[in-house]
């Protein structure tokens, strides 16, 4: 048997701004953008060329979800992305307006800095070693 996590869900408050911070700002792919009535759009983007999980951005749907938007995992890091060239990635990054909340650091796994996402979610940007 093979498995996989192919997709984890990410509450937003708006599809159109989720997804470009996501594609303009974090070079992710647009992969699927499908009405499904009511308001509500099946939503994927990926990091190009990635292998792992997609995210499914999902509208918040009325109060109790909407204040967990920004806010899902407590404040603690919940996302990570991977890549082959920090440096590359952390400045490009930068140059767009993604704020880091640390500055790089160098662990026994990696190159690894904490950034937040348009929402507050905080991901770690991470290039493992090798």
């Amino acid at each position: 048997m093979t498995q996989a996590v192919a997709t984890v869900a990410l509450a937003v408050r708006d599809y159109d701004e989720a997804i470009g911070f996501y594609r303009d700002r974090l070079g992710f792919e647009l992969i699927a953008d499908t009405p499904l009535g009511g308001g509500k759009r099946w939503v994927l983007v990926a990091p190009k060329g990635g292998k792992g999980a997609r995210l499914l951005l999902a509208a918040a749907d009325g109060p109790e979800q909407a204040a967990r938007v920004g806010d899902q995992l407590g404040g603690r890091v919940g996302f990570f992305l991977e890549t082959d060239d920090f440096a590359r990635d952390h400045a490009s990054f930068t140059e767009k307006g993604v704020r880091f909340l640390e500055p790089p650091r160098h662990e026994a796994y990696g190159s690894v800095a904490v950034f937040e996402d348009l929402y507050g979610n905080k991901w770690d940007l991470i290039e493992p070693k090798g």
